[in-house]
Order: structure tokens, then C-alpha cells, then sequence
């Protein structure tokens, strides 16, 4: 392939990127095949596959259609946005604090979105899905907005160091006043220790019809951010000089962090080292690059989310697996070896 039809052949590290994306978009689209065809419940591969290609047999078969497509079909999607949400926003967040442990959590969006669901289902009678993923969505934004009016306060507006500290205070004042509203309620906490493990089981296409435009606004405003943040990336002083504004861009950022995780948590509850171990291995194959990280951060959290999904249904069947306990398993000896990792970590500290 040439650039721009000038008979001069890509570099060999835009050839890797290319090659990097399309693999990803395959296993992709195989891991949403797989996940179609595999469930908890009684109905088969086969019979799965029937209905997919179309046999008229199988369409008739109203069991077929429940699992395929009202069960396993909308938790498919959700895991896709689930994880392009966490990965995009995981490789925002480090790049604009030039953090490279720096997490989803920081904002304070999980555990505002924590506190919204134990009042709502305290004081509110929430109890549906539908419902705690209002309270979830409602409580994160908010988390998030407190985080971002405090931050852009003082001298130091929109420092990432402002942004990190105060994320951290408001997350450690909702912890406690959740454990507070929890201490009295205990079939709160029966409902609450549920969503607060962090699954997909559950989840209906109407849950996540209305979160759509929002992820869709937090991607568009982190695509948009990649110039800013590849200045950024250079050293504040450097941003400056190329015509930007290191705090407003940190605040602007910070902004699509909180749509993109507060869509995120409210569909599958708090979901923990997906936005922090996917940048890491979009780095390893982007460099520098911002737009390539964020692609490829979607793309990995995205494969990885639906991924373990699937483990989940299957691990313990016919019982299931909460998806954030695999995800945990997993993270875990990885980020260990990712401090220990001297390339990895130069390529996050680089970003």
C-alpha cells in the first residue's frame, strides 16, 4: 500500500498498527460469534449456530430465540461497550496525567456511582436493572462533576495532580458514607453486594439503547483530544508553546472520562484493571502514537471484556462466574509484571 499514492511504501510502524487493528477486529468479531453460540443455559452449539445461519427449525424454536437473542445478544453488546468505554478511557486518563497506573477509579466516578445505587435502593425502591443503572449513571456523572468544579478551582486548575487528589478524597468520602447507609440495611446490601461485584448477567438491549449517546459523545470528545494530548505528552510547557492549554485540556479530558466510565459502571458495576492493563498493551505496539492508543485500547479492553465474559458463563457452569472476579484474577500477577517490566514501563511513562 502507498502514501497518499506517492509510490513511497507505509513506515514499518504504521504497517504494525494496521496490522495490529485488523487482527483485533477479527478476534473481535470471532470472540462476538463464540459469545452467541455459548451460554449457561441448556441450549447447544449446534442449535445456536442453526438459528444464526438461519434454519427454519431453529427460528421456530422460542427457547433458541430467548438465549440467542434476548439473553446472550445484549450481554455481547455490552461487553463491547463495556470495554471500549474502560479502555478508551483508561488510556485518556494516563495520558493526561502522564500517569501511566493512573486508573478509571481516580475520578470518582465508581464510587459515586456505589452511593447513588445504595440510596436509591435504600430510599428510593430501586430494584430492577433499569433502575440501578439510572442511579449508577446518575451518581457517577455527578461524582465526576463535583471532581471536575473542585479541580478547575485555585491556582492550579486542571493539574493533574489536582485532579488525581481530589478524584481521590470525594472516592474516599462516598466509600464511607456508602458503608454508613449499608450498616443499617441489610437486604440493601444483599442487592447492593450484587451489583457491586460486577457482571453482565442481566442486561437487556433497552438498558443500552439510552447510554449510547453518551458513550458515543465521550469516544468522539477522546478521538478528538488526541493532538491536544500528544502535545501534552511533550511536557506542559511544550503544550504551551504549540498553541494549547494543558488545564483546560486535562479538564476536557477528564470530562469524557466520566461519560465513558459512568456508562460503563452503569451497565456492568464497578469493573476493575481493564482501563488500566489495556493501555499498556496499546502502547507496547502504538509508541507515542495517541490516536493508535486509543484505537487500540478500545479494541483490547473491547476483546478482552467479551472474553472474559464467556470464561464467565462457562467456568462453573451451570452457575456463572462474575466477570470482574476473572478480570481480577487475571490483573492482578499482570500489572505485577508490568512494574517489573522495564519496556512497559518506559512506554508508559512516555505517553
Amino acid at each position: 500500500m502507498d502514501r497518499a499514492g506517492s509510490g513511497r511504501p507505509l513506515p514499518s510502524e504504521t504497517r504494525s498498527v494496521l496490522l495490529a487493528t485488523a487482527g483485533l477486529v477479527l478476534l473481535l468479531l470471532a470472540l462476538v460469534l463464540l459469545s452467541l453460540l455459548i451460554g449457561t443455559g441448556s441450549s447447544s452449539v449446534g442449535g445456536a449456530w442453526d438459528y444464526l445461519v438461519g434454519d427454519p427449525a431453529a427460528r421456530a424454536n422460542a427457547q433458541l430465540r430467548l438465549a440467542v437473542m434476548d439473553v446472550r445478544l445484549p450481554r455481547t453488546l455490552a461487553a463491547v461497550l463495556v470495554g471500549a468505554c474502560l479502555g478508551t478511557a483508561g488510556c485518556l486518563l494516563q495520558a493526561a496525567t502522564r500517569n501511566p497506573l493512573a486508573e478509571t477509579g481516580l475520578l470518582g466516578v465508581n464510587s459515586g456511582a456505589a452511593f447513588a445505587v445504595v440510596l436509591g435502593l435504600t430510599y428510593f425502591g430501586a430494584s430492577s436493572s433499569a433502575a440501578l443503572m439510572v442511579w449508577a449513571l446518575l451518581g457517577g456523572m455527578t461524582a465526576s462533576a463535583v471532581v471536575l468544579l473542585l479541580a478547575a478551582s485555585g491556582r492550579a486548575s486542571g493539574s493533574p495532580l489536582r485532579l488525581v487528589l481530589v478524584g481521590s478524597a470525594l472516592g474516599a468520602t462516598f466509600h464511607g458514607l456508602t458503608s454508613y447507609v449499608l450498616l443499617g440495611t441489610q437486604s440493601t446490601y444483599d442487592t447492593y453486594r450484587y451489583w457491586t461485584i460486577g457482571s453482565l448477567a442481566g442486561v437487556e438491549t433497552a438498558d443500552l439503547l439510552p447510554l449510547l449517546p453518551l458513550a458515543a459523545l465521550g469516544l468522539l470528545v477522546a478521538f478528538g483530544s488526541a493532538r491536544p494530548l500528544s502535545a501534552l505528552g511533550l511536557g506542559d510547557d511544550t503544550a504551551r508553546s504549540l498553541g494549547h492549554h494543558p488545564g483546560r485540556i486535562r479538564l476536557i479530558v477528564a470530562g469524557a472520562v466520566s461519560l465513558l466510565v459512568g456508562c460503563a459502571v452503569a451497565v456492568a458495576g464497578p469493573i476493575a484493571f481493564l482501563g488500566l492493563l489495556a493501555p499498556y498493551a496499546a502502547r507496547a505496539l502504538t509508541g507515542a502514537r495517541m490516536a493508535a492508543q486509543l484505537v487500540l485500547s478500545a479494541l483490547i479492553a473491547a476483546d478482552v471484556m467479551i472474553l472474559a465474559d464467556i470464561l464467565a458463563r462457562i467456568v462453573i457452569r451451570p452457575w456463572e462466574t462474575p466477570v470482574s472476579v476473572l478480570l481480577a484474577f487475571v490483573g492482578g500477577p499482570l500489572l505485577v509484571w508490568i512494574a517489573r517490566s522495564s519496556r512497559l514501563s518506559t512506554a508508559g511513562a512516555a505517553a
